[in-house]
This record gives C-alpha cells, structure tokens and sequence, in this order.
C-alpha cells in the first residue's frame, strides 16, 4: 500500500509540474491556448497571471516531492503530504466553484484520492 500511495501522491504532482508547464511557458502557445480555450489577444494579455498561477502551482510540486522524501526517510512523518494534497483539493474545489466544473476531476478528485491513500497507508 506504502507505493500505492507515493505513487499517487508521484502523480498529482506531476499534474501540477504540467499546470506549471501550461501556465508558465505555454499560455500564449497554441498547446496551452487549446487546452485553455484562450484568444492569442486574451492570452497574451493575462500571461502574467497565467505565470504566477504556475508558480503556485510549482509550490504544490515541490511539497509534494518533499512530504514523500520525508515520509520515507522517517515512517510515518506523512504530515507533509496530508497538508499540500489538502492545498490542492482545496484549490480544486475552489477551481471548479469560480471557473469549472472539469477542475474537480482534474485537480481536486486526484489529490482526495491520494490524500485518501496516504491515510490508509500510514495513518
């Protein structure tokens, strides 16, 4: 179970390295246009938004990363991982609330599943 949930866990942040990648270097691009729905002129003009959304984004990564390396050098020591899955699915939600509903699948339901994992194994 204990891989189980690092590789869950290995997965909603490699989610997040995506949004990073979406929102940070590929906003203004058509990949990042068509997986947005964005305008070139709209896109262009929140780019800066877009950016520091990613950096957030990237924040989530490496808490991640660090609740799982913690977690395996001092079993048990998941406190980590519970609280930045939390972050994310409260950032789903509040995703899915303001902008759409495809965010609870997307964001939030991967990181419930894996905070839901993490528990099993180590709570």
């Amino acid at each position: 179970m204990n891989a189980l949930a690092i590789a869950a866990v290995l997965l909603v942040a490699a989610l997040h390295a995506y949004f990073l990648a979406l929102e940070m270097f590929l906003w203004t691009r058509p990949l990042g246009r068509r997986v947005f729905g964005l305008e070139p002129e709209f896109s262009q003009q929140t780019k800066a938004l877009a950016a520091n959304q990613g950096l957030y984004n990237g924040f989530l990564v490496a808490g991640l990363l660090w609740g799982i390396v913690a977690n395996v050098r001092a079993p048990g020591f998941f406190a980590i991982e519970c609280f930045f899955l939390t972050c994310v699915i409260v950032a789903g939600v509040y995703g899915a609330v303001t902008v759409g509903r495809k965010i609870l699948f997307v964001q939030a339901l991967p990181g419930a599943i894996a905070l839901l994992l993490v528990w099993v194994a180590y709570g």
